[in-house]
């Protein structure tokens, strides 16, 4: 009775917390979907969890006094706001502006393989493994053709360094053979797959990545590379059965891969943003090889020769202070950087061997100083070319204005207009470096640069993206300084500019009063070359804009503007719109005025025009007028040289006076066109000539055909073939493209 009295007791104190809990779950339920997350089967779970209360009401009873549950449902809630922020962060969706520029990506085509399904066994793992490996090929852009290049190099400098080292140190050998012999054999295993690699590296031909495998195979096979790769993986270690394994110069054939390690360096020279910190890098990484193997020769000279045997070779290693590795190898080291600068200080040499081997080390010495001074020193100038000539711009112009009593005032605000461009890294001009990529990869470039500042412009927001690549190459970067004025109000408007970075002020006719705060983004001047019609400022500009501090701006000429838009109707019609909505807000707008825009020529643009046609057409009639009067110079020297033969037929006439009268006779019985020869003929084809030029120079201007004076072209030269001069033809005369024809 006790115990049921007790429960009956207890009924109505768990009713109660059970529904307290039930409003608390609730309550956790509404602040979870309240929270938007992908985590939503998730957040279901734990809801349920929740929910769940496995223990009795004693602790129902400590999760209402403590608030355990409402600590917990915001405990979850924040570690889905921070797994939904993750989440957001890894998987970055590309930003809308520069999708709609670039276009959808190349997307590779999905393989056969995807689709393969495993047989009633599933024995298809190893068919599967097969197909991609013989779809497998490396493309030489790819990051991991270039991380593969790093592991290759390791090996290649490890056989570079260690195997010349520990052939001439035998200690070196002796002491540590088995971490050699493992170290030996991991390199071997680059080496054989680095060919294999090789053997699947693709190539461009005509643009595209061959993946044929047998012309990736020709094509390996056929280099100097295979050969060399071939020889540096012969198992020359094999001798070791019969030598020993202390023989490391058995694998002095591992040296022979070292073009990839010099691919591997030019490779990265491209890549890295420091080019000229690497190269010195690489420089020294060359020298110190040289004086490491030389260093390890005369170590080796010198047990050939007996340690301690002269002055010259290194000392007797049964003295305490030379038997060590280390102090063996620093003294080599030390000896040979002292030769190879041309130091010296060294003893001299006593044998022939050694006096040869000092001459070659000082010729070589000789030739990696020449190397370091002209390679560091070419470095060093390209490291400050940017400076010294941005140095040199800032004098020429300090001597101008010098040379031209310039004002200290305006002198003092030329040289703070540079320190701001330099301070600032604006000096560079941006087309100058940027003139040799294509269209699109400068547009593209232009607008990850920049595209801060013009997603904020609306003339771009709405724009096509052809029209929005023709704008951004046309926009001309400028700087002001504190206090400019960019436009003036009355002044006649040619370019509109874009704020980049900076404040503008638009201000009143005084100078001091503002009206408007212009910042990043903001895009000004575009009404005075929209040339809105019935706009009461015309082209002139509306407003006083000046610059509070140091403003970059874009700068889009109206030339540029129109040549952009003009074979994009809706984007004039959008600048138009937003042309008349500014008028129109600031009265200067006559609404009876006949509806125009950027369609309607105004008398300026009209002259201009006409002004380069004029230019055009000039152009054309001086090559015309120095044609003709060429044309006309060598017919008059053909003329005369044709009179002088005739003159010179008059005087052999005149010698035989019979013939002369029979052929008189012949000429009153049978009159015909052969008698070109006499005097009287003569100056008729001179007349006739000259008429047939006059009427030629007469009828450039009318249609073949057509009469000049009264008679054609084609007349002068029928009468000219009456009288034998058949090769002259009116084609040569009309032919106007080809005017040595004239002269024939």
């Amino acid at each position: 009775m006790t115990g049921q009295a007790a429960e009956r007791n207890r009924s109505p104190h768990n009713l109660s917390v059970k529904t307290t809990l039930e409003e608390e779950i609730e309550r956790a339920e509404s602040i979870l979907s309240r929270v938007p997350s992908v985590c939503d089967d998730t957040s279901s779970e734990l809801q349920r969890v929740a929910a769940l209360d496995p223990h009795g009401g004693n602790s129902r009873n400590s999760f209402q006094r403590n608030g355990a549950i409402s600590r917990l449902v915001s405990l979850v809630v924040r570690l889905r706001e921070w797994a939904h922020r993750s989440l957001i962060e890894e998987e970055e969706r590309p930003d809308s502006f520069l999708e709609r520029f670039r276009g959808p990506e190349l997307r590779t085509a999905p393989s056969r393989i995807s689709n393969t399904q495993p047989d009633a066994n599933g024995n298809n793992a190893k068919g599967m493994f097969k197909k991609k490996w013989d779809l497998f090929v490396v493309s030489p852009s790819d990051n991991a053709y270039y991380r593969w290049l790093f592991v290759i190099a390791t090996a290649v400098l490890y056989n570079w360094f260690l195997v010349v080292a520990r052939a001439c140190f035998d200690k070196l050998q002796v002491g540590n053979y088995i971490c050699w012999l493992v170290l030996d054999y991991l390199s071997d295993i680059v080496y054989i797959m680095d060919t294999c690699v090789r053997l699947r590296t693709g190539f461009l031909e005509q643009g595209l990545l061959v993946k044929d495998h047998v012309k990736l195979r020709d094509s390996y096979v056929r280099t100097l590379q295979f050969k060399l790769d071939v020889l540096s993986i012969l198992p020359t270690d094999l001798a070791y059965i019969s030598t020993g394994i202390h023989t490391p110069q058995l694998r002095f054939n591992r040296l022979l891969r070292f073009p990839r390690m010099f691919e591997f360096f030019d490779r990265t020279e491209t890549r890295t943003n420091y080019p000229n910190i690497f190269r010195i890098c690489n420089l020294v990484l060359y020298i110190l090889v040289i004086i490491h193997w030389n260093a390890c020769i005369y170590y080796a000279i010198s047990k050939s020769l007996g340690f301690g045997s002269d002055t010259w070779v290194f000392p007797n290693i049964s003295k305490p202070e030379y038997s060590s590795l280390t102090r063996s190898y620093v003294y080599c080291l030390y000896w040979s950087t002292l030769t190879l600068t041309t130091i010296g200080e060294m003893p001299a040499p006593v044998r022939d061997e050694e006096y040869l081997f000092v001459v070659f080390d000082f010729l070589v010495g000789v030739l990696i100083f020449a190397t370091i001074v002209g390679n560091v020193g070419s470095m060093i100038a390209n490291m400050n070319a940017t400076r010294a000539e941005f140095q040199a711009r800032i004098d020429a112009i300090k001597h101008y204005m010098h040379f031209r009593k310039v004002s200290k005032e305006l002198e003092t605000r030329v040289i703070k207009w540079f320190d701001y461009l330099w301070t600032n890294k604006k000096a560079v001009d941006e087309q100058e470096v940027l003139k040799n990529l294509p269209n699109k990869l400068r547009a593209e470039i232009a607008i990850n640069v920049h595209l801060e500042t013009l997603k904020k412009v609306r003339i771009f927001q709405d724009c096509e993206a052809g029209l929005l690549v023709e704008l951004v190459l046309k926009l001309r970067p400028q700087v002001f300084s504190p206090g400019d004025y960019i436009c003036r109000k009355g002044d006649i408007g040619k370019e509109m500019y874009i704020i980049k970075e900076g404040k503008l002020a638009v201000v009143a006719d005084d100078g001091v009063t503002q009206y408007a705060l212009l910042t990043a983004g903001s895009c000004f001047g575009e009404i005075s070359i929209l040339n809105i019609k019935g706009s009461k400022m015309g082209n002139r500009r509306t407003a006083n804009i000046r610059s509070l501090g140091y403003s970059d701006l874009f700068c889009l000429s109206k030339d540029d503007l129109m040549e952009a838009v003009t074979e994009y109707p809706d984007a004039k019609t959008v600048l138009e719109e937003r042309g008349r909505e500014i008028l129109m807000k600031e009265g200067l707008l006559d609404e009876n005025a006949e509806s125009g825009g950027m369609q309607k020529e105004d008398t300026e643009e009209k002259v201009e025009r006409l002004e380069s046609s004029l230019d055009i057409l000039q152009t054309r009639f001086s090559r015309l007028l120095s044609e003709y009067t060429h044309t006309q110079q060598r017919l008059k020297q053909r003329i005369t040289l044709l009179e002088r033969q005739l003159n010179h037929t008059d005087c052999g006439a005149d010698a035989n006076d019979d013939m002369d009268a029979d052929a008189e006779t012949v000429n009153e019985t049978d009159p015909g066109p052969v008698a070109h020869t006499d005097g009287r003929g003569i100056q008729f084809s001179r007349h006739v000539i000259y008429r047939a030029l006059a009427l030629y120079t007469s009828s450039l201007a009318a249609p073949p055909g057509e009469e000049v004076r009264g008679e054609t072209v084609e007349d002068s030269f029928s009468e000219l073939k009456d009288w034998g001069f058949s090769s002259y033809s009116a084609a040569a005369f009309q032919d106007t493209t080809q005017p040595h024809e004239l002269c024939r």
